[in-house]
């Protein structure tokens, strides 16, 4: 086999190089992202091995009315964009159904079961362990009545290798401290966790690939199929590796596949880390639907699931709502802050698609993580090697196959 080309420079195309070429093979990656924008570099930087139960589920469908943005919640549904939410959410009604919802959930415990100890694994890889933090998360209520109704759903939920545990007298008593107040409940989980600074890691990961003998280009990429083939105009490849998050779509659909995939986008504010507990996890504010992660020079708050098309303008109010919210709660975070938007590759079912094209031969595809790519970029790159080089995978993707919606 000659040499292989990743098209997208997120996480994932940079496992998948990575791990291609630990297996011998020649790699060139090709990513336009310049200024490292894409959804990889910033998100909550979380690794979420407790979300086991696909989004895709009737518990979210019950939920949806209170979680709408104008009644205050996370969840927002845009007029402009209803040609590309409205079908995506029946789809997603048909994947909530209890079997599939139960087969994908047992997909998603396999990915995810692998992910803290590929993460481990890739940290060692690229000299960086101190990227990877281990202890955990948390979880926290402003009422009595949420407190209870989370704990209560916390306790039913397959959280996978993470566990729940209550949380000690100094930590409430340090979870206090950052709003003024006692929580009304709180909890904390171990087994999951954190890289400290999504920037660092990009720039390690690229040094790796280069330093393995990979090749980075910077250019936009589009696939040409020439018979049973495609082909990357200007780049010399005998295989292509498509990961390139939610552009993924129009490439796959313009081969055939069909690709129901949506940009679930979500917004964050930064601002700088000075006055935020340096040793904190990583602390969700269920009732606001925010997660607060301290990296090693800023702190970010993060939120909102926004379905929309990929270039329609940012929404101002969501970042004047985090804004609000950090205010409210009393945090302590204070601007100047720096405001970002991401589109997540969402599939219907919340399942990612990993495997081989049935249109083109030499192509492969790996994206559609959601909210999970972070989480799971070690665990796909080791799943997308197998097929490859033909050697038998850890996991069965069997599931994954982007032909599910044929």
């Amino acid at each position: 086999m000659g040499r292989l080309a990743i098209v997208g420079g997120g996480v994932v195309g940079l496992a998948v190089g990575l791990a291609l070429l630990d297996a011998g093979r020649s790699v060139i990656l090709i990513d336009d992202d310049a200024d490292g924008q894409a959804a990889s570099w910033g998100n909550a930087g979380h690794i979420a091995v407790e979300q086991v139960e696909p989004l895709a589920s009737l518990a979210l469908l019950r939920s949806v009315p209170r979680r709408l943005f104008w009644r205050g919640g996370a969840l927002d549904f845009p007029l402009s964009a209803m040609g590309a939410w409205l079908p995506f959410g029946l789809r997603l009604m048909a994947a909530a159904r209890p079997a599939r919802f139960r087969q994908g959930s047992d997909a998603l415990r396999g990915l995810l079961a692998q992910a803290m100890p590929g993460w481990e694994a890739l940290v060692d890889r690229i000299g960086e362990p101190g990227l990877l933090r281990r202890d955990g998360h948390y979880v926290l209520w402003q009422t009595a009545q949420s407190a209870k109704d989370g704990r209560v759903g916390w306790a039913a939920a397959d959280t996978g290798t993470a566990q729940v545990h209550d949380v000690s007298v100094p930590e409430l008593a340090q979870l206090s401290r950052l709003t003024g107040q006692p929580p009304a409940g709180a909890i904390r989980f171990s087994g999951s966790g954190q890289i400290a600074d999504l920037s660092a890691l990009r720039l390690a990961l690229r040094a790796a690939l280069v330093a393995g003998g990979g090749e980075i280009v910077g250019r936009n990429a589009t696939l040409r199929r020439t018979g049973g083939r495609v082909e990357i105009p200007g780049i010399d490849a005998d295989h292509v590796i498509l990961c390139a998050g939610v552009r993924s779509r129009p490439l796959m659909e313009a081969l055939g596949h069909k690709v129901p995939m949506i940009a679930e986008r979500g917004y964050h504010i930064r601002a700088d880390a000075a006055d935020w507990p340096a040793d904190l996890p990583p602390v969700v504010f269920e009732d606001r639907s925010m997660i607060v992660t301290r990296y090693r020079d800023t702190v970010q708050a993060a939120s909102f699931v926004e379905l929309n098309h990929v270039g329609a303008p940012a929404d101002p109010r969501k970042w004047k709502r985090l804004e609000r919210h950090v205010a409210e709660l009393g945090l302590p975070i204070r601007g100047p802050f720096t405001r970002w938007m991401g589109c997540r590759p969402t599939l219907p079912d919340y399942l990612p698609a990993i495997g081989r094209s049935d249109r083109a031969d030499n192509l492969y595809y790996a994206f559609g993580h959601q909210h999970l790519g972070l989480t799971l970029a070690p665990i796909t790159a080791q799943l997308v090697t197998a097929l490859v080089t033909g050697t038998a995978p850890k996991l069965s993707n069997s599931l994954f196959d982007i032909e599910r919606f044929a």
